[in-house]
């Protein structure tokens, strides 16, 4: 007994020592890429919508987190990653509930990412974990073994490797040390932060030392949640940035222009991450549907009429095309060099797509048909550079969105029908 407690001692300094050197050798072993600066969040909720182009839109940004405070359901989350893999981009998964992992998000997603709060209560810290980690041991682990040992394996057997499976879920993880700062969010209330709760630039370095050091935290995320933080995110930002070395420090929270995240990327940040700007981009789509269909008339929503160049020419009547939410996601880039250029372009095809999908739906005068269908998956790829299983799934979603009236799951992410209009 004596001699195998020896042995797990030198073990336990050895691996210590090793995950020292790692530490001290110029090697980044963070799995979270240091190349990443832009991530959007993309938010399963029902009321917040993907854009019709969103493979378009989501070709600028370098990552995709799915994940959300309220309204997130299985069913929501399972949808949004189907719709995403049209996408050319890693998406990842971020849940605000463990019940949202299945087996379809788990194989969708590149990685898991778990948020800890660090100036949280104890249940968002302890809590939470330990209710993710059970439900890894006791569902995902042994649906993992069942889809790849033989139904005739041992109980026993099967219990070791639900053990190890667990273990591999959990170091294939990606923890987020989240500093969350507006106690007025979502995302506070889901953590018990409270406005006592808010770190000042020193104990928010405290904070991030501890994510760096002890909890080897690939992210330190500082989060604002629907809010600017302005000069008090960027003293955060430049606290934390000047203690940590490990984890990539990211800022979300109130992005909306090429201002907001140039101030916080030079203050600190490794990356900026961007939700409510992207789903507003839907949320203006919907009423631009409605006012091209009312401008253009119903002659201009007939396939072949509608040209790209009448649509081009009416938006550069109508709209100013620098004050729209696709310029303001767009302007967030800090690699995109013309963002109000690439708005308009994209604008300008999202209006002449749904315009002849409108015309498809009409035609059909209910469920389109496949001849629709296929029509639908010509124009995706066209417009929006889909292919393959992907460009008919989107399409599919696509004619179901722009009918509008009840739909399947997948076109109730996509932005919605103009307004006023029905089945």
């Amino acid at each position: 007994m004596a001699e195998d407690e020896s042995l797990g001692r030198r073990l336990g300094r050895l691996a210590a020592m090793a995950r020292i050197a790692t530490r001290a050798l110029p090697v980044d072993t963070n799995p979270v890429p240091r190349s990443w600066t832009h991530v959007t969040k993309v938010d399963p909720e029902d009321r917040k919508r993907l854009p019709l182009l969103y493979p378009r839109v989501l070709q600028y940004t370098d990552a995709v987190a799915v994940g959300g405070s309220t309204g997130v359901t299985v069913a929501n989350t399972e949808a949004t990653f189907a719709l995403l893999s049209a996408v050319d981009r890693p998406a990842f998964h971020e849940p605000s509930d463990p019940a949202h992992v299945t087996d379809r998000t788990r194989e969708a997603a590149a990685f898991i990412a778990i948020p800890q709060v660090l100036n949280g209560d104890t249940e968002a810290f302890v809590g939470d974990l330990g209710t993710g980690i059970e439900r890894v041991r006791q569902q995902l682990a042994p649906a993992m073994v069942d889809e790849h040992v033989p139904s005739w394996t041992p109980g026993v057997v099967r219990d070791v490797l639900a053990d190890l499976g667990t273990s591999w879920l959990l170091e294939t993880a990606v923890f987020e040390a989240y500093l969350v700062q507006n106690p007025d969010s979502a995302a506070a209330h889901e953590a018990g932060v409270t406005a006592d709760d808010v770190l000042s630039p020193g104990d928010a370095a405290r904070r991030a030392t501890v994510a760096d050091r002890y909890l080897h935290a690939p992210v330190v995320y500082v989060e604002y949640s629907g809010a600017f933080g302005g000069r008090a995110a960027e003293r955060v930002l430049e606290a934390v940035d000047g203690t940590v070395s490990g984890p990539r420090v990211w800022y979300g929270g109130g992005l909306r222009s090429r201002a907001d995240a140039r101030a916080v990327l030079d203050a600190g940040a490794d990356a900026v991450v961007v939700g409510d700007a992207f789903h507003d981009v839907a949320t203006e789509e919907s009423a631009l549907f409605g006012r091209a269909r009312d401008s253009l008339g119903e002659e201009a929503s007939r396939i072949g009429v509608a040209s790209r160049t009448d649509v081009s020419e009416w938006l550069t009547d109508e709209v100013e095309v620098g004050e729209t939410a696709a310029a303001a996601y767009l302007s967030t880039v800090p690699t995109l060099p013309n963002p109000e250029e690439v708005a308009r372009s994209l604008l300008v095809d999202t209006l002449t797509v749904w315009l002849r999908l409108r015309a498809l739906t009409e035609e059909s005068s209910g469920t389109p048909p496949e001849s629709a269908l296929d029509r639908s998956v010509a124009v995706g790829e066209h417009h929006a550079g889909i292919d393959g299983e992907a460009s008919r799934r989107w399409a599919r979603a696509a004619l179901g969105a722009v009918a509008g009236g009840p739909t399947d799951p997948l076109a109730a992410q996509l932005s919605p029908a103009a307004a006023g209009e029905g089945p």
